[in-house]
């Protein structure tokens, strides 16, 4: 295959400008994104806050303030022994008015740069109760914080991993929007 004079100028052209990869000045939002045929999902954001003040957010009960929204979800009664092996446990109201129970332990953690941590429904439309591991790495960013957060243990279940990608995408914007707020 051969390519004429004037594609290559275009091409040549089009390498003068910045190169496409660069970060710029702005705010990263929510994006996830799922490896289903492997059970795996991505979700990155910045939020506006030192990872520090994320840890806390993540781990304690003000999870009951920012995760869920009404007439979707919201998160009661939180619980957490903040400690590799402890166990954390949330009850969750859907906006029918029914409940599902949430738990797990926490694995590792590595404050505010990184927690791991196990999760468990008592019941899930698409996940049922399988248990999945949560990490979440945060590093300081000119906006607040970068975070990511990786979701493994659905292999098996395309469907949950999929629908559970878009859902991390709204669980960090209602983050940030909570933390924007302080």
């Amino acid at each position: 295959m051969s390519f004429n004079s004037k594609h290559m100028k275009t091409i040549q052209k089009d390498t003068t400008n910045e190169d496409f990869r660069a970060p710029t000045a702005t705010k990263k939002l929510p994006r996830s994104v799922a490896d289903g045929a492997n059970g795996l999902i991505i979700a990155v954001a910045e939020v506006s806050r030192s990872p520090e003040r994320v840890i806390k957010a993540l781990t304690t009960n003000e999870v009951e303030k920012w995760w869920g929204a009404s007439g979707f979800y919201t998160q009661k009664d939180w619980r957490a022994d903040l400690r590799v092996c402890g166990s954390w446990s949330v009850n969750v109201e859907l906006g029918d008015g029914t409940f599902v129970h949430a738990e797990g332990e926490f694995c590792e953690i590595d404050a505010p740069s990184k927690l791991v941590m196990t999760r468990r429904f008592d019941k899930h439309p698409f996940q049922g109760t399988r248990e999945t591991t949560i990490t979440y790495r945060l590093a300081p960013s000119e906006n607040g914080t970068f975070i990511t957060v990786r979701e493994e243990g659905l292999i098996g279940r395309m469907q949950a991993a999929h629908g559970n990608a878009e859902h991390w995408e709204r669980v960090l914007g209602w983050l940030d929007a909570y933390l924007s707020a302080e």
